[in-house]
């Protein structure tokens, strides 16, 4: 079974909410690959539509939408994702984790594409305690 770390992107408010996501709702996510959009209902997001934009897997390499399949590669790079050479002709091999979601991944980025009818502050806002509720009384209602 596969369970990842998902970071939704909120463009709108600027906000990113961190979910964790595991068992039927986590296959959802397999195969798929970097710039598809799926439905919200995968994170507990209904109504809305997201963009994967990347990831990394449970190692910590980046995900690179130019690089295909699911395996880890080493490239040689020069102004990339996760290198900026510090002169002009600086070169150097990385490995990067290809752009289709696989078990190994352990972190997926999306970002908010079509709004539903509720905020995302609503829906991922903690509950609120029952007993810090107080009445015009000021007595703590216990429920």
């Amino acid at each position: 079974m596969a369970d990842f770390r998902v970071v939704i992107s909120d463009p709108t408010s600027g906000k990113s909410y961190q979910v964790e996501v595991s068992g039927s709702q986590a296959n959802k996510f397999i195969t798929q690959r970097i710039g598809d959009t799926i439905e919200g209902d995968a994170v507990g997001l209904g109504g809305y539509t997201l963009k994967i934009t990347g990831g990394s897997d449970k190692d910590g390499f980046s995900m690179r939408p130019d690089l295909p399949g699911q395996a880890r590669r080493k490239l040689l790079v020069s102004k990339s994702i996760g290198f900026k050479p510090k002169r002009a002709g600086l070169r150097k091999r990385k490995a990067y984790r290809g752009r289709e979601i696989s078990n190994e991944t352990g972190q997926i980025n999306l970002v908010v594409i079509e709004h539903g009818r509720k905020t995302i502050d609503e829906i991922f806002a903690p509950p609120q305690e029952a007993a810090e509720v107080v009445e015009e009384t000021g007595e703590v209602v216990d429920e």
